[in-house]
């Protein structure tokens, strides 16, 4: 059993995803690391550049774009390591950052899942990397945040580790002690919202989440996804979801009230 396994999904980002493993350096790194692909039926060079460039790397290559939580499961299924962390194609981790993650997760028996802190590619740190569950209320303040005082909810750049409801899905490690516990992600969620719902089943499970601004690595962004329309009815159909599965009925329907309206204030 290793010690870590980087499960990575791509989707038509052959040159994003090269630079993502060029960075986590396999063949250096590969008594502890166990890097595994997988590919969503894509229809670029991402195949060809894998076979010739990284023969280290497992490649599990899907016959339909699955969506990104159950791409991750099926990765999971082939992971046979203490930990597991989910990266994104278009990240930049170096080994010595997933091992800080792995002595955290070593040090602190109570957190199931941690992230580092998430840079853009001009070094800020990125937007909504971490937050509160998304309830109405919660929302609500964030919409207003934006609106009436022009900054953000959050403070991104944090110096230390802090206990948050969730992190981002770019780059998540979990024990797999918390994995067993809860299962992987929620096959019902295409993308949007799957590491919130993972995420807040850990915690309900009695895990801590965990960001921690003590390491970091860099997150490209909207590059496997841009901001389109298609992109925004998946945003708002995963959230729809979300709360129908942990809030209930009447959540979702003040949901659907608001959702046009907070869709403008996000913005």
């Amino acid at each position: 059993m290793k010690d870590v396994a980087a499960v990575i999904v791509n989707w038509n980002t052959a040159g994003l995803l090269r630079d993502c493993l060029t960075h986590l350096d396999t063949p250096r790194n590969a008594s502890w690391l166990h890097v595994i692909v997988i590919d969503n039926a894509s229809t670029d060079d991402s195949l060809a550049m894998l076979q010739a460039e990284f023969p280290l790397v497992t490649v599990i290559a899907n016959e339909a774009n699955l969506g990104f939580g159950r791409a991750n499961n099926i990765g999971i299924d082939k992971a046979d390591a203490r930990y597991i962390v989910f990266l994104n194609s278009d990240t930049l981790a170096s080994p010595a950052t997933l091992q800080h993650l792995m002595h955290y997760l070593d040090a602190h028996h109570q957190v199931g899942i941690v992230s580092p802190l998430l840079r853009t590619k001009d070094g800020r740190p990125q937007p909504h990397a971490f937050g509160g569950d998304p309830t109405i209320g919660y929302l609500l303040r964030r919409g207003a945040s934006v609106i009436l005082f022009k900054r953000h909810l959050h403070n991104w750049d944090v110096k230390t580790d802090i206990v948050v409801d969730w992190v981002s899905g770019a780059c998540l490690m979990i024990r797999r002690e918390a994995l067993q516990a809860i299962g992987g992600f929620d096959n019902n969620i295409f993308m949007y919202f799957e590491d919130n719902d993972l995420c807040l089943r850990a915690r309900n499970a009695g895990w801590l989440v965990v960001y921690d601004g003590t390491s970091e690595i860099t997150h490209l962004g909207g590059s496997s996804t841009q901001h389109n329309r298609a992109a925004q009815e998946a945003y708002q159909q995963s959230l729809r979801y979300f709360h129908q599965k942990h809030y209930g009925g009447l959540s979702t329907r003040l949901l659907n009230a608001m959702l046009p309206f907070y869709t403008r204030m996000s913005q």
